[in-house]
């Protein structure tokens, strides 16, 4: 047990990253606090990856019954639903799965501060907040996660301009929403959104949604939105919002004027680095990033930063590998993170990835071949309905090497956990190919992608060899 509220390992945050490092340190036997000015779990399990995934259930129940016709399954009636009874459960999981944080850091004997943490030099910690205190620790854990970004100039009301941290809690539903921002966020949102009768347009400034991703995936999630009536306004930045008797006015740089109850801004987050008493210990950011080296250490010995806060990726489960990472170099277990952090998007249907995408691997100037095997052309995706969307694998042709690994389809966010695994452990193209995959299953789609990249595949039409050939003179 620590004394006088010294700890070997002090953790800000209790998010993904922090609490897994908390959870860990505790396990490798060091004592552990941890300071959290919320609620346990962080964005993520708070105002994030979790709320929204309870949410999307909902609205993909809701979704699939549209399509039950098409399995021959006939839904007679009015099917409806009840928007305080999804968002009662939304917050039973969350309240279960903070319990669960909480009986796990007591089973480990972490200590827990509720308040605002700041640095104060030394390896002293004030907490802020109703139970002030003060804490020092041989080694600090920073894990203060992001915040959504706002808009500076725009209405203030989050009754009609909100994040993300709102609208997952909305007491009521709008009529009519813009969400600006085709992101990850801005795209889930409108999956969310659309099945549950809201009017949903999504503008996004840059030519296509999901920017950052694989064109091809971003196409096919524009096809599908276009599908189901999502309106969608690429190439278009806000030119004005303000606020109207009957909601809010949106003029875009096209010159078009969008009518909305409400707008959610998804235009990104920011790291929430700022007041934490950086200045105290000689650290500073990188447009609010602490960059860390692989070690997650900053430049300031015995402080590590992880997840969000360090820029790295910002992503949940890429912040619960930091922390480990994190947690063993600050007890001595030397460990370096080089580690491939799959990403997911959670719409209608799901996408995912590991890796380089081809555009990516081209601007390294690698030689790349690419495989790609439409769902469709599965059994199972048949027998099941789900035959929208493809596997795309992405092969160094010098080498072999797997470089990358897209899939958009149903299960997506699923089916890359074993793309993931390959990646990891840095497997050759054809290590891939000759894995066997149960059938049917759309997991099969990685085998077959993989094949095609080899000019292999079994179960597409040969593929049309180009050779150069050079002029001989007689």
């Amino acid at each position: 047990m620590a004394a006088n509220n010294h700890f070997n390992i002090a953790v800000l945050g209790t998010g993904p990253g922090g609490y897994v490092a908390a959870l860990k340190a505790a396990q490798l036997g060091a004592s552990v606090a941890v300071v959290e000015k919320g609620l346990l779990g962080g964005t993520c399990l708070n105002n994030g990856c979790i709320p929204s995934k309870a949410l999307l259930a909902s609205a993909e129940m809701l979704h699939q019954i549209a399509r039950a016709g098409e399995l021959g399954v006939a839904v007679e009636g009015r099917v409806s639903f009840d928007w305080t009874a999804i968002q009662q459960r939304k917050d039973k999981v969350l309240a279960t799965l903070r319990g669960g944080i909480k009986g796990l850091f007591g089973a480990r004997k972490v200590k827990v501060f509720e308040g605002r943490g700041r640095l104060t030099g030394g390896g002293a910690i004030a907490v802020e907040g109703a139970k002030p205190a003060a804490l020092t620790a041989d080694r600090i854990i920073l894990a203060v996660g992001s915040t959504p970004s706002r808009i500076p100039g725009w209405p203030e009301d989050p009754a009609i301009v909100c994040t993300s941290d709102e609208a997952l809690h909305w007491k009521s539903l709008p009529g009519r929403l813009v969400i600006v921002g085709g992101g990850v966020i801005g795209c889930e949102f409108a999956c969310m959104m659309q099945p549950l009768g809201v009017e949903v347009t999504v503008v996004e400034m840059m030519p296509r949604l999901l920017p950052e991703m694989d064109a091809d995936l971003a196409d096919a999630l524009a096809a599908a939105f276009k599908q189901r009536k999502i309106a969608v306004h690429t190439d278009a930045k806000v030119q004005d919002l303000k606020a109207t008797e009957g909601g809010v006015s949106v003029t875009l740089s096209t010159g078009q004027t969008l009518a909305a109850d409400k707008v959610l801004v998804a235009t990104g987050r920011r790291p929430a680095t700022a007041d934490i008493g950086l200045e105290a210990v000689g650290l500073s950011t990188d447009r609010g990033f602490l960059r860390v080296n692989d070690r997650m250490e900053t430049p300031v010995k015995g402080i590590y930063c992880i997840g969000d806060a360090n820029g790295r990726c910002l992503l949940a489960h890429a912040a619960s590998a930091h922390g480990v990472t994190a947690v063993e170099n600050a007890l001595g277990h030397g460990r370096e993170f080089t580690a491939a952090i799959p990403w997911c998007v959670y719409t209608f249907p799901e996408i995912a990835g590991v890796g380089l995408t081809s555009r990516k691997a081209a601007e390294q100037g690698l030689p790349v071949a690419v495989g790609v095997f439409p769902l469709g052309h599965l059994g199972k995706a048949m027998a099941t309905g789900h035959g929208e969307g493809f596997v795309k694998v992405v092969r160094h042709r010098a080498t072999d090497a797997l470089l990358g690994v897209h899939m958009v389809g149903h299960n997506a966010t699923e089916v890359i956990a074993a793309a993931g695994c390959m990646l990891d452990r840095k497997v050759a193209t054809r290590d891939l190919a000759e894995i066997v995959f149960a059938h049917p299953t759309l997991s099969e789609a990685l085998k077959e992608s993989a094949e095609d990249a080899l000019h292999a595949a079994l179960h597409l039409p040969p593929r049309r060899i180009i050779k150069a050939v050079a002029d001989v003179q007689a």
